[in-house]
């Protein structure tokens, strides 16, 4: 059973940072795409950032871009998402996502199509 257990949210002034963390669990972790969406009150789910396997390519949202790193560790089945210069915009429950890679790449994930998604992590921002 594939699981995924994100953490690392809280309050945070605007300009401030934040990592999240995505564990997860009960699959292959190095054959699965990782991502995180987000979603705040009255908004559209929002695909912020994406990583393939073994760190050969990486999506960010253009509100994103410049201030978000994805990164992950095989070895600890994690995926990180650094979330620098953070703004009141960015507030929302952000949640991370996992597919068996294939070919399709990022496309899948900023189409909204993932196959699994855990528990959110809420990350509010100050101004």
């Amino acid at each position: 059973e594939v699981q995924l257990q994100a953490s690392g949210g809280g309050l945070v002034q605007a300009g401030g940072s934040l990592r999240l963390s995505c564990t997860g669990s009960g699959f292959a972790f190095d054959d699965y795409d990782i991502g995180w969406v987000r979603q705040a009150p009255g908004k559209e789910r929002e695909g912020v950032s994406w990583i393939g396997q073994r760190d050969v390519d990486t999506f960010y949202a253009d509100s994103v871009k410049g201030r978000f790193t994805i990164s992950r560790d095989g070895a600890r089945n994690t995926v990180y998402l650094q979330m620098n210069n953070l703004k009141p915009e960015d507030a929302a429950v952000y949640y991370c996502t996992a597919d068996r890679h294939s070919w399709l790449g990022a496309e899948r994930f900023i189409s909204g199509a993932y196959n699994f998604r855990g528990q959110g992590t809420q990350v509010t921002v100050s101004s």
